[in-house]
């Protein structure tokens, strides 16, 4: 009777061990998958990053010609100005 218990026994150890590498194997694929994503989601940033500085850029450039604009318009209305009280 003391060997069926001990049988027993040992196929629940062998079953919890399994289990546990089971666990194991699906931890260590979990990591590698989120290593994965780091790494897309780094890169993704990368890019993202570089199209935020070009924009930035172009941002930058535009309000430079739209101060340039409005400096020649406020010219050109001082002209007409000067013309309009000169006549």
């Amino acid at each position: 009777m003391l060997y069926y218990v001990l049988i027993g026994l040992c196929f629940s150890l062998l079953g919890v061990a399994g289990l546990q590498l089971m666990y194991l194997f699906y931890l260590d694929r979990m990591d590698r998958e989120r290593k994965k994503r780091v790494a897309e989601l780094e890169h993704r940033c990368k890019i993202l990053s570089a199209k935020l500085s070009a924009a930035q850029n172009t941002i930058e450039v535009q309000e430079e010609r739209i101060e340039n604009l409005e400096v020649f318009q406020n010219r050109n209305e001082e002209a007409w100005a000067d013309v309009i009280e000169e006549n």
